[in-house]
């Protein structure tokens, strides 16, 4: 993928590119959109990691938030989200449908593994809240995905981290506090 620049590729290309056969590559993956997938997927695992290395609080909703909030705040989002940009497609033009539904099921298998990951962290906790904060955060993450591409080109610069970091905190305050009680927001630019 980053040779290419892209998922424009065969199983039997990326057998070779391997070095192992095409049936180890189907041993692992169903298709080549599988390994796409499960790479893509894993370079936003920064999130989970950020997770395990925040301090469980009490077993409150407010402080399962700020744990929340604390770990996507830490994590390193825009370098992944760049490079799955440059692989699954460009921020100006419409997706394929294959691309939109690459890029779905890369937000959707990071946002279960985060779940897996808060509710082995909270076995107490309400399953239900527990699966309401994840499904807010990371929905909206995949939502502030699409805006951050738009106004920036969806490129790691210090420019695009500054407006990274004031979508998510407006994620944040609208997770935490509820639609109707956001503050205005600030512009991006």
């Amino acid at each position: 993928m980053n040779e290419r620049s892209g998922t424009d590729f065969t199983v039997e290309q990326l057998a070779e590119r391997a070095d192992v056969s095409r049936r180890t590559v189907f041993n692992h993956f169903s298709s080549v959109d599988d390994v796409v997938t499960e790479a893509c997927g894993n370079v936003l695992s920064s999130v989970i990691e950020s997770l395990a290395a925040v301090p469980a609080g009490d077993c409150g909703e407010a402080t399962m938030m700020e744990e929340m909030a604390a770990a996507f705040r830490s994590a390193d989002l825009v370098a992944p989200m760049a490079y799955l940009t440059r692989v699954l497609g460009c921020p100006e033009q419409d997706p394929s449908p294959r691309q939109a539904l690459m890029t779905l099921r890369v937000f959707t298998e990071a946002s279960d593994r985060l779940l897996a990951e808060m509710l082995a962290r909270r076995p107490e906790a309400d399953k239900l809240a527990v699966h309401l904060l994840v499904g807010s955060l990371a929905g909206g993450v995949g939502v502030l995905y699409h805006h951050w591409a738009a106004e920036t080109g969806a490129v790691d610069t210090p420019e695009s981290r500054r407006v990274w970091s004031l979508l998510l905190e407006r994620l944040i305050a609208a997770v935490r506090d509820g639609h109707g009680n956001e503050s205005p927001p600030q512009p991006l630019h």
